[in-house]
């Protein structure tokens, strides 16, 4: 698990940063960031700082909307998945475009967690597997309200990420990092959970 990087969610947006053309943009940016920062570290509050008051996610799935709509929802679905087991995740930029009213990320998900969690998702893993990790690609849009350059914020997330069932390998418990273990021990769960 040495290459597994978390903080690649946040971290990759460095370059883009650097390069935003306008100040608007360098803020759209910046919460970007910082709200891919707070899902990796699972601090509801700051990721919740980030959106409008009533903040609207589509997750486009085989063509349905399956996103959560309005405040507490979005808080809801933050909180469930946290506590679900699922949430230690590198996520990867091989392409960002910007303009004054949406951030487009597209790149790669990958996601460590009990082998329980990621049956209940659909993976095929035998009975024998503790922990996984998945892949599967990812495109983000990350529209924004109109807000001026200091002020404006993230209206939600509209995401497209195909899972491919079978992009999963186990995880002997041995290669597993102390921070996914501190993780599963501040939810509840412990390493050998199946």
């Amino acid at each position: 698990m040495h290459d597994f990087e978390p903080s690649r969610t946040w971290t990759d947006y460095g370059p883009y940063l650097a390069a935003a053309a306008t100040a608007r943009q360098r803020r759209m940016l910046t919460l970007v960031q910082a709200h891919a920062r707070a899902e990796v570290e699972r601090d509801l509050d700051g990721l919740m700082a980030t959106l409008v008051a009533e903040p609207s996610y589509r997750f486009w799935i085989m063509g349905k909307d399956l996103g959560p709509k309005g405040y507490d929802t979005v808080r809801g679905y933050y909180a469930d998945y946290v506590a679900g087991g699922g949430a230690v995740l590198e996520s990867t930029i091989e392409r960002l475009v910007v303009d004054d009213s949406v951030v487009v990320q597209e790149g790669w998900i990958r996601n460590l967690l009990p082998a329980a969690v990621a049956r209940r998702r659909g993976y095929p893993v035998p009975d024998d597997v503790e922990h996984v990790l998945v892949r599967f690609r990812s495109l983000v849009l990350w529209p924004f309200d109109d807000g001026d350059d200091e002020s404006c914020l993230l209206i939600g997330e509209d995401s497209y990420a195909p899972l491919d069932l079978e992009a999963w390998e186990p995880v002997a418990e041995a290669d597993l990092p102390q921070y996914y273990l501190d993780y599963l021990a501040e939810i509840g769960l412990h390493a050998g959970a199946r």
